[in-house]
């Protein structure tokens, strides 16, 4: 069993988080599972929906993946070092990305350090003055470790989830099966001729 941690924090963005999980969980039946991880057992979205967490913190050290949801509050996240002690990432044994906002964590984490990274326009001058490098670009990748900006970046960070966990025919398919109709050839072609751009991705 392969387990992500989706990282959602309270004044989380509902697309960032639940994008994110619900492709990933198309693999369950093949031994990928994603969680909303939350700090609380309660969080609430920046849009006021109120989210049990499936998993706490206590989670994140064992997680084989871990995704750094964005939100209204990341600032407030990145000025807590309690909050980030509680964030022990490890990218050698690890995947890690982020989404938005979520890159300040990766960068206050000092997982950026040396890279570029993408992330969403609100949050690029926040990045930016971590001393991090902005893409224009929707997705990237070195490594272990992987940034989107944007909400809808959400599903290239999730297909190279599943690529790197499971291989890149299990993340076609997921990705076909949350594409709209008429557009799955189309959806499929431009999110893995993004990631293909975005990086070399070894195969499961």
């Amino acid at each position: 069993m392969t387990q992500v941690a989706v990282v959602t924090f309270d004044g989380f963005n509902e697309l960032d988080s639940f994008v994110a999980a619900a492709i990933v969980n198309r693999c369950r039946k093949d031994g990928l599972t994603a969680y909303i991880t939350t700090p609380a057992p309660t969080v609430t979205s920046m849009n006021g929906v109120e989210v049990t967490g499936q998993r706490g913190f206590d989670f994140i050290p064992e997680a084989d993946v871990v995704l750094i949801g964005s939100g209204i509050r990341t600032r407030d996240v990145v000025a807590d070092d309690g909050l980030l002690a509680a964030l022990p990432l490890d990218p050698t044994r690890q995947l890690i990305g982020s989404q938005c906002s979520g890159a300040l964590v990766l960068a206050r984490l000092g997982l950026l350090t040396g890279l570029p990274a993408s992330t969403d326009e609100t949050s690029r001058p926040w990045v930016e003055a971590a001393g991090v490098e902005v893409l224009d670009a929707p997705f990237h990748a070195s490594g272990n470790i992987a940034t989107a900006g944007g909400c809808l970046a959400s599903q290239y960070l999730a297909a190279w989830t599943i690529t790197r966990t499971l291989g890149e025919a299990k993340a076609r398919a997921a990705i076909d099966y949350v594409a709209p109709v008429g557009e799955k050839a189309a959806t499929v072609d431009h999110v893995f001729t993004v990631l293909h751009t975005a990086t070399l991705l070894p195969m499961a």
